[in-house]
């Protein structure tokens, strides 16, 4: 799908849907918060949320005194989701609308300590927009930094918001992340979504050599 029309696909989802009612809503951000402590970074990291949605890990990670947060999506209705929700607070988050397959912005921070990545890699079917995704990952996190990526695992759904999917294991994402790159711990996960529905991920952890 075209970058524009998925722009449109996006913001249509976020805009005719409560967030508490997607089907990727998260009220606590249990799963990441666990690996994001376990990379004990300094309160002033620099920490991208890639694919970010309207996601409340930003407001959890704000609770624990990061100031220094970068809110990425394709959508700018996500992006206003999370601004009108956290208001007077968003001072120390940076918002990028930026396409992970064909950068513009993104691809000019390259002193990244944290790349985080919950459900948007699974949205690149096409081997060109993994590739770029991944050469873009590499390119902006610093050495030592840290990449959270969490995807449908094998056994995971085929579709997700009506979009096909490309599901993957732990050793496709260390394959696909590189020799830079090694994995500190993975596991999978069953995620209940609002509708009471499961959704089968695995989360991954890794740090840039």
């Amino acid at each position: 799908m075209p970058s524009s029309d998925l722009k449109h696909h996006w913001n249509k989802a976020y805009d005719r849907t409560e967030t508490n009612k997607l089907g990727w809503f998260e009220e606590t951000c249990e799963p990441s918060m666990e690996l994001i402590t376990k990379c004990n970074l300094k309160k002033n990291s620099t920490l991208l949320n890639v694919g970010a949605g309207a996601t409340y890990l930003i407001d959890e990670l704000i609770e624990l005194g990061f100031d220094n947060l970068i809110a990425n999506d394709i959508s700018e209705s996500a992006l206003e989701k999370i601004k009108n929700r956290l208001k007077d607070k968003v001072e120390n988050i940076k918002f990028v609308v930026d396409d992970l397959t064909n950068s513009t912005i993104l691809k000019y921070y390259k002193q990244v300590d944290l790349w985080h990545d919950r459900a948007v890699l699974h949205f690149f079917n096409k081997k060109e927009d993994q590739d770029a995704y991944f050469d873009l990952l590499n390119k902006i996190v610093k050495s030592k930094g840290y990449a959270i990526i969490a995807t449908f695992n094998l056994n995971g759904a085929l579709k997700c918001s009506g979009l096909p999917v490309y599901r993957y294991d732990e050793k496709m994402i260390i394959e696909r992340i590189g020799k830079r790159f090694e994995l500190i711990e993975s596991f999978n996960h069953t995620f209940y979504n609002p509708a009471g529905d499961t959704r089968e991920y695995v989360y991954t952890l890794f740090r840039k050599k």
